[in-house]
């Protein structure tokens, strides 16, 4: 299926009460709203296809560019690519829903997720605490450093409440994360969760919303859920 062959299909998909949704949270034209379980059917026929991963990505249409993060190949990315990627990313469903996933299924993902963390940057420190989620609630405990995953939820203790709206939602979601599905750590990030509190996300035109990860982490200690894992990190 080539270039044209799927922004055909993927306008075809449009739908205007999505489209009105994805520009709620932050997309803009062009996009068509397709819903995401709708793009399956194309995904399965293409499955992994770098090249005409790019040709979508580099639209700007939205649909497209998160169609994009579900053929692409991880592993034929630099992280030249994926900073490219994350450039175009001008909202967070791309930067932690597209960029971050698609990083995560990569060897270099925690170096570049390290990187984005330390930019100072909205955008990219939202996506590397994301990729970060991915990454916990996928990969074994073993695959990761205790000692460096225990400094990150000190940084989060540290700084979550004067971080900006989208980092903090990250560093939120690190710390939940953590506390499900990272066992060495499951008790500090419980401890931590309890010391940040409700954190307060503020947005535009929109009232705020309150988060609070102890009582999310708490929701799934009652469930029987500490120590999940997805099996899957793509659609």
């Amino acid at each position: 299926m080539d270039f044209e062959t799927v922004m055909q299909e993927l306008e075809g998909l449009g739908k205007e009460r999505t489209k009105k949704i994805y520009i709620s949270n932050g997309a803009h034209e062009p996009l068509f709203g397709v819903p995401t379980g709708a793009m399956k059917p194309i995904a399965k026929k293409i499955k992994i296809n770098q090249g005409l991963a790019e040709e979508l990505y580099s639209t700007g249409n939205y649909d497209a560019m998160y169609f994009a993060g579900i053929i692409a190949d991880p592993k034929a990315m630099t992280e030249a690519d994926f900073n490219r990627w994350m450039d175009g990313a001008y909202f967070y469903m791309l930067s932690d829903y597209v960029v971050s996933v698609t990083l995560s299924e990569s060897s270099m993902a925690q170096d570049v997720a390290d990187k984005w963390i330390a930019s100072g940057e909205e955008l990219r420190m939202s996506a590397g605490w994301s990729c970060y989620c991915w990454l916990l609630g996928n990969r074994l405990d073993n695959e990761f450093s205790e000692s460096k995953i225990l400094n990150m939820l000190d940084l989060v203790k540290k700084s979550i409440h004067d971080s900006q709206e989208r980092a903090k939602s990250a560093m939120n979601n690190f710390l939940y994360t953590t506390g499900t599905s990272y066992l060495p750590l499951h008790e500090k990030a419980v401890e931590t969760a309890k010391a940040v509190g409700t954190v307060e996300i503020q947005r535009d035109n929109k009232k705020s919303s309150f988060l609070n990860a102890c009582e999310s982490i708490q929701k799934e200690i009652d469930r029987g859920r500490i120590g999940f894992k997805r099996k899957y990190v793509r659609c």
